[in-house]
């Protein structure tokens, strides 16, 4: 997802300090891509050489025939200040950045923003991947706080930046996760001030690492020698949740809060392909705390980067880095419990030309027995996507990558990933399983750079496979069905669900797939999670401009697709300059929870409150007005 701010998107700040390289031998691979461009026009090609589209999503005809399991008028495209639902649905506010946690702990306070101690004990910012937790007769939504926009936390400063050391705390405090207690009250959906489940978990929260990095000498700094310990999470993007009751929060951007004291310092080979700055994005965390400073502590990136689980029904309890999934720019962490017993993780790494990741456990889960252990022991593998339609899941292991160890292995993942030769991707992001039937889908969100730029790495970008198209601004998603049913089959199979894009304005692949058009058309797929009936909703985090290439796509949005018709229909419309993000189905499936990230982030939103107040990023349940299951 972008890391959004008034200045640039974080993965355009992320090129900007780490360029790709210039790789001669490039430019042939950019030609042939770029003269695929015609072939790709009619977006009815299959096989070798092209890309492989679901055939009911490309027939209108097989849509038509089935009966649409959709009950709401789509919502129109718009570029209100508001939130949109479809007619006969509610939505309400349920909690927003700066809520107090706490009874003792004073209200948002629009002038100031708050203070660090008050931010600490309130819910964080910007939010992203949730969850929710029916725990007894308690109701616990787990929150990811993705980052905070600093122009909007600093506002009462000049200029919008820190001028004192708790200005940098209090944005700090507002990354993390925000675990709370919600009821239904006749009033709707509320926050429950100092329930025993609340809790804030923020970048100074003790956490254990473990796996096969736990004390691995890349793993150890000055504060913790033994490489086992250490300290916060932050820029947790998507999320995930086990079948033993816990919640995974995965970092990704990472790497902008880190800088450097020597301007002049060398960075290593690992620090270059994570991104690791000598100049921080601006947050200036090393002012407080110098764990931030790679010339004082080079290992300390090293310990970022990774899924976080947490248990929320213990608040006392110790979250756990799991290194064995690996480390990389997490967007999501998909759990699938395989029919013998092991847990599959999926993964994508959300940056350009980078990897989706399958994590495989050694153990096996059992029902009502101790599984808290996992995910900290199995086998880490990336995609290979052949242009066929076929695909592998390639090991990562001493033997195939020639790294030394398993340690090094997960610690620098991407590297791995590159030495097998696995699949170069347009920022895969959210990954989602159908709960009905072994069938799997990620959302590529887009990429700029595709048959123009290898990635960090200089491995190739071509435009073929899941990535058809080249400086790919609107995105697809991509769907695999593993060999036989197994998700712990090396093999699989795979097809495009959709390509995004504008029919208005294209009418080559850029216009996007058959089950695209003027009414549902959208850009950069972005969360996705599947509801019980196995209905796919997605989010987008793409251009909102409504102009040019994007007219008619309006604000950010959550539409709902059919994965057996193609079928795609828009749910929700954000308010200006949001992301939509993050959403959590209550288990009657009367409520649905959904993230509402950055609103106004360039300055051009008030919501949720209007008027003159500060624009809060802010998590809504959506309701029927009858009172029956959503969509």
């Amino acid at each position: 997802m972008k890391f959004n701010t008034f200045e640039q998107s974080f993965d355009a700040f992320d090129e900007a300090i780490n360029p790709p390289p210039e790789v001669t031998e490039f430019d042939s691979v950019v030609e042939e891509a770029l003269s695929r461009r015609d072939f790709l026009s009619g977006l009815v090609s299959f096989g070798a050489g092209s890309f492989v589209v679901g055939a009911s999503a490309l027939n209108p005809e097989v849509a038509k025939a089935q009966r649409s399991r959709f009950d709401f008028m789509q919502v129109a495209a718009n570029s209100l200040d508001t939130v949109t639902v479809p007619e006969g649905y509610s939505s309400q506010i349920v909690v927003r950045w700066g809520d107090p946690m706490y009874s003792n702990v004073p209200e948002f306070d629009h002038v100031t923003r708050g203070t660090a101690d008050s931010q600490a004990r309130s819910y964080g910012d910007n939010i992203d991947g949730m969850a929710l937790f029916e725990l007894g007769d308690a109701n616990v939504l787990v929150n990811n706080n993705e980052y905070t926009n600093r122009k909007i936390i600093w506002g009462n400063r000049a200029g919008g930046q820190a001028e004192t050391d708790d200005d940098v705390l209090k944005g700090m405090m507002a990354h993390g996760i925000s675990i709370i207690e919600v009821t239904k009250r006749p009033e709707g959906w509320v926050m429950v001030k100092d329930s025993k489940y609340n809790r804030r978990i923020t970048p100074e929260t003790q956490m254990e690492i473990t796996g096969p990095a736990s004390g691995h000498r890349w793993m150890r700094t000055a504060e913790d020698p033994t490489g086992t310990i250490c300290l916060g999470t932050w820029n947790n993007c998507g999320s995930g949740r086990t079948p033993w009751g816990t919640y995974l929060a995965c970092e990704e951007n990472f790497n902008g809060y880190y800088s450097s004291s020597d301007t002049n310092i060398e960075r290593t080979d690992g620090q270059k392909r994570y991104g690791i700055p000598v100049d921080d994005w601006g947050y200036g965390w090393s002012r407080v705390d110098d764990r931030f400073d790679i010339a004082k502590h080079p290992n300390e990136a090293n310990r970022n980067g990774w899924v976080v689980e947490i248990d929320p029904a213990d608040p006392a309890s110790t979250p756990k880095k799991r290194t064995a999934l690996g480390r990389f720019k997490h967007e999501n962490a998909e759990v699938v419990v395989n029919g013998d017993g092991r847990v599959v993780v999926y993964m994508g790494d959300d940056e350009r030309g980078e990897f989706l990741y399958r994590f495989v456990s050694a153990g096996v889960f059992v029902d009502g027995a101790d599984n808290s252990d996992l995910l900290a022991e199995g086998s880490l593998f990336a995609a290979k996507f052949h242009p066929d339609g076929t695909g592998r899941w390639l090991a990562l292991t001493s033997k195939t990558t020639g790294m030394a160890s398993q340690a090094e292995i997960v610690i620098h993942a991407r590297l791995a990933a590159s030495k097998v030769g696995a699949t170069t991707m347009d920022r895969p992001e959210w990954v989602a399983a159908n709960p009905n039937k072994a069938e799997v889908y990620c959302a590529l969100t887009n990429n700029r750079n595709r048959a123009i730029k290898p990635n960090v790495g200089g491995d190739p970008t071509p435009a073929t496979g899941p990535n058809p198209r080249a400086e790919n601004q609107y995105g697809q998603i991509v769907r695999w069905w593993p060999a036989g049913g197994d998700h712990v089959s090396d093999t699989f199979n795979w097809d495009l669900f959709v390509l995004a894009g504008n029919p208005a304005v294209h009418s080559d692949s850029y216009g996007g797939s058959v089950n695209v058009n003027d009414g549902n058309m959208f850009n950069s797929p972005d969360g996705l999670f599947f509801d019980a009936r196995g209905l796919l909703w997605i989010q987008t985090d793409g251009n909102y401009s409504d102009e040019g290439d994007f007219a008619g796509h309006g604000n950010n949005q959550m539409l709902v697709g059919d994965p057996d018709t193609g079928e795609i229909k828009r749910f929700l419309v954000g308010p200006n300059e949001c992301e939509v993000t993050g959403a959590a189905m209550s288990s009657d499936g009367r409520t649905l929870f959904v993230g509402i990230q950055h609103p106004g982030e360039h300055g051009n939103s008030h919501w949720p409150e209007g008027g003159e107040s500060v624009p809060r990023s802010a998590v809504i349940a959506v309701t029927r007005n009858d009172g029956s299951p959503i969509g």
